[in-house]
């Protein structure tokens, strides 16, 4: 069964509190420990807990790693007595990103969680080896992982690494992590991974992110919050982002680079019930509760939501440029795009423009209409739709296996293969496209 999670993100979001979530929403433990069991990483240990965060109750995910001390603290990254959110992270991380980025990932995310490991990393940087990407991705390729874990703790690590890159102007090979740090960030990055495959999460709706204010300091001076990976992050991604009256950073690249790999849409949908809600606790006491929640959502089989429809009508661009836009649009988005011809002042033949997209996307595709036509004008309105409840499947047919969407409307059930997997047999075995299409619905029916 498909799922849709709803995370509010009202007080930031790191690594550990979406692992420690994602927990709290069910994810098996027992599945998480043996895949995690299965990286050739050694150095730390996993703890999971109950914590309380301003009267709530929330779980805790937190990864100790072997080797300690105590030589800084939250005074040293913020000044007497500004002890906030994430500060150790950014030590750490900037303590080594003069020539490997992904430290920074690192340290934000262990400073949600482990502000003394990030001093110990910090005071020791320059004695270890560094972990660049490349080498990551073989460590994560020798766990025992599913394939879906596989990919996304992979998309995650790529994210911040290109972050990283553009904030220190280095080529993406260079971006490395501490290999004492590296270990909670390849932990938290991977557990979050498999905790998200194991609930078999489809959809993920994040409205906005919420940031604080102030510095953080790190080996390099003072930086200004959001931190430049973050920003780099979330520029162009389409999510909003709230800055609160709190100092300290509750964004870390690690969370922000969580929801830009996994967000695919918003608001939160109409017609929906909570199924199940997660806590997920950060690292400290702050005025406003460090947590951060999920929800499980469920809908019926017809459920509403909006989408925009935006609509331009063109006279003057030639056929090549409206195909290239068509092109462009869908790539960056667009749920769909089309054309219809009609008739404009003078009587000139000319084209309309039609997108449909949600809220997240409408910006980015008019800067593309706008960019890429001469029109100078969009209309646009917003749309209730109803749609149906679907999921994916596999039709095993005797020329091959093809996906199959499966979408249910009362007690009618609707089974669509998919026209990539059906055309790619019948070019393959040289047999109509027809009986492919119809051998894949009834493997589907029987099924």
């Amino acid at each position: 069964m498909d799922r849709t999670l709803y995370l509010e993100c009202e007080s930031g979001i790191s690594g550990d509190m979406s692992v420690a979530m994602l927990l709290d929403l069910g994810a098996d433990r027992e599945v998480l420990a043996e895949a995690l069991k299965s990286l050739p990483l050694q150095g730390y240990e996993i703890r999971i807990s109950r914590v309380n965060r301003n009267g709530i109750d929330c779980c805790d995910f937190d990864v100790v790693l072997e080797e300690e001390n105590h030589d800084h603290d939250m005074e040293y990254l913020y000044g007497e007595g500004e002890g906030h959110t994430h500060a150790h992270e950014h030590e750490h991380a900037h303590e080594h990103t003069h020539e490997h980025e992904h430290e920074h990932t690192h340290e934000h995310e262990h400073e949600h969680s482990h502000g003394d490991d990030h001093a110990h990393a910090h005071h020791h940087s320059h004695a270890h080896v560094h972990r660049h990407l490349a080498e990551i991705n073989r460590i994560i390729d020798a766990g025992n992982l599913t394939d879906g874990a596989n990919a996304l703790a992979k998309k995650i690590f790529r994210i911040i690494a290109e972050a990283e890159s553009r904030a220190h102007n280095l080529p993406l090979e260079k971006v490395g992590f501490h290999e004492v740090g590296a270990v909670d960030s390849i932990v938290d990055i991977v557990a979050f991974a498999v905790c998200f495959d194991n609930l078999d999460i489809r959809r993920v709706l994040v409205p906005k992110l919420c940031e604080g204010t102030g510095v953080v300091r790190c080996q390099h001076g003072i930086l200004p919050v959001p931190v430049p990976a973050v920003t780099n992050i979330l520029e162009g991604s389409g999510i909003p982002m709230e800055i609160l009256p709190y100092k300290g950073e509750f964004v870390t690249p690690t969370g922000a680079a969580i929801v830009k790999a996994v967000r695919t849409g918003g608001g939160f949908p109409a017609g929906c019930t909570i199924a199940r809600t997660g806590m997920g606790a950060g690292k400290r006491q702050t005025e406003r509760a460090n947590v951060l929640r999920g929800m499980l959502l469920e809908s019926a089989d017809e459920a509403s939501d909006s989408v925009w429809k935006l609509e331009s009508d063109i006279d003057d661009t030639t056929g090549e440029v409206l195909g290239y836009t068509l092109e462009r649009l869908l790539e960056a988005g667009a749920k769909d795009a089309h054309y219809l011809p009609c008739f404009m002042k003078k009587n000139r033949p000319a084209w309309q423009l039609q997108v449909i997209c949600d809220e997240e996307h409408r910006s980015a595709l008019e800067r593309i209409i706008f960019r890429e036509t001469t029109t100078i004008g969009i209309r646009r309105i917003r749309m209730e739709r109803s749609i149906l409840k679907r999921q994916t499947g596999n039709a095993r047919t005797p020329f091959g296996n093809v996906r199959i969407k499966i979408c249910r409307s009362g007690d009618e059930t609707y089974f669509y293969p998919e026209y990539e997997d059906v055309a790619a047999i019948a070019r393959e075995k040289n047999v109509p496209f027809q009986e492919v299409y119809r051998a894949a619905q009834q493997e589907a029916r029987e099924l």
